[in-house]
């Protein structure tokens, strides 16, 4: 099923003996766009404290809560993080051993396609080791401009995910640059460019393509007929008849 990452902040989330806090957003992979934490604010129950869940853990989300498969006691003594800052792949070895997660690093074939990005820094440039500077915060991505081939369109207003492999399928755009209220959804796979520093994306699209596209709905799940309906307006490839 494709879920709204942004509809599911402030979802609760339930341990398997009890609450612990509520859903506060997601780290994704940059180069694969695929989830790799849930970031916990766990409230009363640890104050002060935010924690990373991996989808390892994860059960089936409905429409007001989000279960994990771990106890309280197992997330109370699990590795501090501060989520305010980059996590270091130190830490992330800490957590995944703590609570015998499998390391998604080590795996083989990635679960999707990578995404153009700016290009690594040259050999003998200064290159920050305080964290994993592929994991990204889908609270911070939203927000980010779109610009087509020839012109802005408008701004990342939420994220896709397929919660099976906990991919991110689409990019929501609100196109309110061009169309007041309409907005689109685009693969992260069709951006040509995604510039972390200017906070953009660029996609190989023009604006006019972007402005006749399928509207997408917030209020209705995306399903397999928007998505047949979205690739044949543009015409390209769809992902699932890979599979």
């Amino acid at each position: 099923m494709l879920r709204s990452l942004k509809e599911m902040h402030g979802y609760e989330v339930k341990a398997v003996d009890g609450k612990l806090g509520s859903v506060y957003g997601y780290y994704f992979d940059d180069r694969f766009w695929t989830v790799r934490y849930m970031v916990v604010d766990t409230g009363a129950v640890l104050p002060g404290r935010k924690v990373l869940i991996a989808p390892a853990s994860f059960g089936s989300p409905d429409t007001s809560s989000f279960p994990v498969n771990l106890t309280v006691a197992q997330i109370e003594q699990s590795p501090d993080v501060d989520t305010d800052k980059p996590v270091s792949r130190q830490k992330e070895i800490e957590i995944h051993k703590h609570y015998g997660w499998p390391m998604y690093w080590h795996s083989g074939t990635p679960l999707a396609p990578p995404v153009a990005s700016l290009p690594p820094p040259a050999v003998g440039e200064p290159q920050e080791q305080t964290g994993d500077s592929h994991l990204r915060s889908d609270r911070e991505v939203i927000g980010y401009g779109i610009s087509a081939t020839d012109s802005d369109v408008g701004h990342v207003d939420d994220l896709i995910a397929d919660d099976g492999q906990w991919t991110i399928r689409y990019m929501v755009v609100d196109t309110k640059v061009l169309l007041r209220g309409k907005k689109v959804i685009l693969p992260p796979s069709w951006a040509e460019e995604v510039n972390w520093d200017t906070s953009s994306v660029r996609v190989g699209l023009s604006r006019a393509q972007i402005e006749h596209a399928p509207e997408y709905d917030p209020a209705r799940p995306v399903n397999r007929e928007h998505e047949e309906i979205l690739f044949d307006y543009y015409g390209r490839p769809k992902y699932w008849a890979k599979q």
